[in-house]
């Protein structure tokens, strides 16, 4: 089983200096008329969207809808042909990067490395040296049950644990901007609402900026407070839905939540804007 919180909470860390990425100014991340095309193709059209800083946005749509291209455009590695992109008051693809951490769909886990050692290349690529970064990450390892795998390479591991690597990868970044895509899509039904929970109780005590691209309505809806609809390609924003908080974490906090009448009135509402946007 996941486990969630196996290792103390550590001092709130201190607030960050003006110009510094992690420094909240302005909107979390902001589009307005974005577009790109891939040669005769338009994969995103006019796409307009404003997530306040700390908040948790979730993006849906049918395959092939630019869900994925919209993450690359907003963290700077893709540029737009049409539009503008703020992330916490940078306009410009290298501060974007600097303000984001993405996790792609695949987990792509250099296969020579094991699990601590994949696990500490963000913060080796910010130049900390390997034993800076593994005393940073080991402690994250408890809170993904990954502990007893840390000298396990991506071969030795199962697709869902290869997963859990990516997504604690993504984390040890420590940026302000989550860029999540499919992020629980290859695992089990247990380890997915376990990871969800997680998440949820982490961004409670340590509050990000989220993106979360997911296929899953029900996820969407737990995670996020704003949930948007996008159109098939080329990829537009048809919809948008607030999501009300509840309170509480864990599992029974989240099987009272699937429960609720008025939660799945919300799901089935965005379920009807998903099929008119095929």
């Amino acid at each position: 089983m996941f486990a969630r919180r196996s290792v103390p909470p550590t001092a709130p860390a201190p607030e960050p200096a003006p110009g510094d990425p992690r420094r909240p100014a302005g909107p979390g991340v902001e589009l307005r008329g974005v577009a790109k095309r891939f040669g005769d193709i338009t994969a995103v059209a006019g796409a307009d969207l404003s997530v306040p800083p700390n908040g948790r946005l979730g993006v849906v749509g049918p395959s092939g809808c630019g869900k994925s291209t919209l993450l690359s455009m907003i963290c700077g590695l893709t540029g737009p042909d049409a539009g503008t992109i703020d992330v916490l008051g940078a306009a410009d693809a290298p501060g974007r990067l600097a303000r984001c951490a993405w996790m792609p769909q695949r987990d792509l886990l250099l296969p020579w490395r094991g699990v601590l050692a994949n696990a500490r290349i963000p913060l080796e690529n910010q130049g900390l040296t390997r034993r800076e970064a593994s005393q940073r990450v080991r402690p994250l390892l408890d809170r993904f049950g990954l502990a007893e795998f840390a000298d396990h390479r991506p071969a030795q591991l199962s697709g869902g644990m290869r997963q859990r690597v990516s997504f604690l990868r993504t984390v040890a970044a420590d940026k302000p901007v989550l860029l999540l895509d499919e992020p629980f899509g290859a695992l089990d039904s247990i380890t997915r609402a376990d990871l969800q929970d997680w998440l949820r109780a982490m961004l409670a005590d340590e509050p990000r900026t989220v993106v979360l691209v997911t296929h899953d309505v029900e996820e969407a809806l737990l995670l996020c407070d704003r949930v948007v609809v996008m159109s098939a390609r080329p990829g537009r924003i048809v919809a948008s839905v607030d999501v009300p908080p509840y309170a509480g974490t864990g599992a029974a906090a989240r099987r009272a939540r699937l429960a609720d009448p008025a939660f799945i009135a919300l799901r089935d509402s965005v379920l009807a804007h998903l099929e008119s946007a095929r």
